[in-house]
This record gives structure tokens, sequence and C-alpha cells, in this order.
């Protein structure tokens, strides 16, 4: 058997992990820039909690609270700049997937002089600025991934950073920064969490190593996910979530993601539909599709859930989705233009056709 993997990010997780740990991150360096999004850091209480422990350590930070939903290069250049100016040595972002990834994008910018086009080259002279992960949402387990993942006008769609250099050197995982989620970010942000497991278990890249890490985390989501259903989000269940995602993140890390990105990414960019809930819409026809090719990791994602079958799981991503959004001929056609020409085609394990990913948006959503 061949195998690699690369999973550099020391991981930290419990109530008051920051404060309680914020040694490690004298080690780092005395100046920091925090990196937020414009509110729900400070109503969650994660920057507080960042700041006393920056300043038990004597460091000196610069907050920068101004990452948009959906970042881009520009998002990133402006917090770059300020990290430079301040002569930062490290960065914390705070927050969920954008603030997360805004902070690697600037790590990487303050240290290269980039274009917007080689922003996503993905070869580097200078090694980023160290990042220091506070993920508050259990969603897109970016503090365990090498990918910065960034709103790209030029191609109407998202592109990805994918560089060892951009690992995260600490992540903290505490619940606690959870609990002013709705109950529909929440939802929205699992699902993304599972869809990283489910495409990472199926994946070409997939491996030993990453499926017994998707198999785990996808058995956390089959416990959860029905509660979550139900309307409950108690602190044990935000705790599980958090680490499950966390787990699932590891997961595409190695393997990467499938076509369900690469579709949903259009459904981010032109419907503005979050983009947990654009690959939780797609994810019931996207293994309907691939059982063909793998009928045995089919049955074992179903097992790991909790699924009897195929239909059991779309049911339960239904309770979970609720009314799913409308999607017109001509939507379908130019989305599955765009998804056409990813990589994401080459890591599923039966490669769609124009026909087929056409299929997969009606299935999905619902046709005008």
């Amino acid at each position: 058997m061949n195998l690699r993997y690369y999973l550099p990010t020391r991981v930290i997780a419990g109530k008051g992990c920051i404060v309680a740990n914020a040694p490690l991150l004298a080690k780092l360096g005395g100046r920091a820039l925090v990196m937020t999004g414009k509110a729900s850091a400070k109503k969650n209480g994660s920057e507080r909690d960042v700041i006393a422990a920056l300043e038990s350590q004597g460091i000196a930070y610069s907050l920068f609270d101004g990452v948009e939903p959906n970042p881009d290069v520009a998002n990133c250049r402006a917090a770059a700049a300020l990290a430079r100016m301040f002569k930062a040595d490290f960065i914390v972002g705070v927050g969920g997937g954008s603030p997360l990834d805004a902070a690697k994008a600037a790590a990487l910018l303050a240290r290269n002089d980039l274009s917007d086009a080689e922003v996503f080259r993905n070869d580097y002279r200078n090694a980023a600025l160290p990042v220091v992960a506070v993920p508050t949402t259990a969603g897109t387990g970016s503090e365990v991934t090498q990918y910065a993942i960034l709103t790209n006008d030029s191609i109407e769609s998202k592109s990805s950073i994918s560089w060892e250099g951009c690992f995260p050197v600490l992540a903290f995982l505490d619940s606690a920064y959870t609990a002013t989620l709705s109950h529909r970010t929440a939802v929205n942000t699992a699902l993304d969490a599972l869809s990283h497991a489910v495409e990472g278990y199926l994946a070409v890249k997939s491996d030993g190593w990453s499926r017994a890490l998707a198999y785990e985390a996808m058995r956390a989501f089959g416990k959860t996910l029905p509660r979550l259903a139900d309307g409950f989000y108690g602190g044990d269940l935000r705790a599980e979530l958090l680490l499950a995602a966390n787990m699932a993140g590891a997961v595409i890390a190695q393997t990467a993601t499938t076509i369900v990105h690469a579709m949903g990414y259009s459904l981010t960019y032109f419907k503005n539909i979050d983009h947990g809930r654009a690959n939780g819409l797609l994810l019931a026809p996207y293994l309907d599709f691939v059982v063909a090719a793998n009928p045995e990791g089919v049955r074992e994602v179903l097992a790991a859930v909790g699924c009897r079958d195929l239909e059991a799981f779309d049911d339960l991503l239904g309770d979970l989705l609720g009314e799913r959004e409308t999607i017109s001929p001509d939507e379908i056609r130019r989305f599955t233009a765009i998804a056409l020409k990813t990589k994401h085609v080459g890591n599923t394990a039966r490669s769609p056709e124009e026909s087929d990913i056409k299929s997969l948006y009606a299935k999905g959503l619902r046709p005008l």
C-alpha cells in the first residue's frame, strides 16, 4: 500500500482551552493580528478569550474584524497589509470558515507579493505567517486543512489555495463559542462537515487512514444529526459536532473533495445558498450516482450514519433541509459548465459527464 499523509496542526479541545494554553501562543512571537468577522466573535466570547490569552502573555495585537462572508482576495489583501504594517509574527483566525480561510490567505500574502492569478498557483517563495485557528462553527474543519477557499469573480465561482504551508500550527476547539449560533446555521455547518466525511470516504484519493477517520466522523454524525433535526442543540451535542467536524476536516486535508463541492460553489456564488446547505442538497443524489462505481463504499457510508438505505438517508437530509430551493434550466446549464472545468471531477469515484451533473442538480433542487 502506498500511503502519505501530513497533519501538522496541534489540536487542543475543551472548555476554556485558549486561556488555559496561552503560553503556546508566546512561542509564536510577540505581535499578533487577530482576524474575525464583524460581529459573531464578539457575541460568542471567542474574541474576548483570544485577547485575554494574548494579553496574559504580553503579546501585542491588532484587530482586523472586517472579514467578509465568502471573502475574496481583495479582502485578504487588506488584512495582509495590516499584518505587515503591524509587523505581526503570527495571525489568529477566529470564526467560521470565512475568517479561518481568510486568515490563511492573509498569512500567505503578508510574506509574498502575488498577483491575483498567482495567489492560486499553490507554489510560493516565502513561508506564510504561522496561523492559529479558533473555529466557532462545527462545519468547515478549516482549522486542520491546508486550504483557503476564496471567492473568485474571474471564474464566477470559488478557487482554492491548497498549500501545506497554510496548515494552522494550532487549533483551539471550544464548543462554548458555538452556543450563539442559530439552529439554521448549526444545521448548515453540520451538513458541510458531513459532506466532507462522506466525500472524503468515497474520494479517489482516499486511503485506509482517511477512511478510518471519515468513518468515525460519519458515525458521530449518525448520532447527532437526528437530534439536530428534532431541534435540539445542547452543550453535549455542540461538543460532539465540533469534534466530528474537526475529524472530517482532517479527512479532506488528505483526500480533497469531489463533484459535490464543485457543484455547490455555483449554488453559493449565484444563488446565495449557504455553502453547507448547498452540499447537503446534493449529497443524496451524489450517493445514488456513485453507488454504481463503489457499491460497497456507499453501503458503508449508510451504515456509518445509521441509515438502512439511500431513501432513509435522503429522508434524514430532508428533515434537516426543509423546503428545497428551485433551479432553472438555464442555471443548470450554466452551473454544469462551470463544474465540469474543476479538478473535483477527477476525484469523484464515478467520473461525471455533463448529463450526470445536470441530473444531480435536478434531483437535489426543485427544477422550474
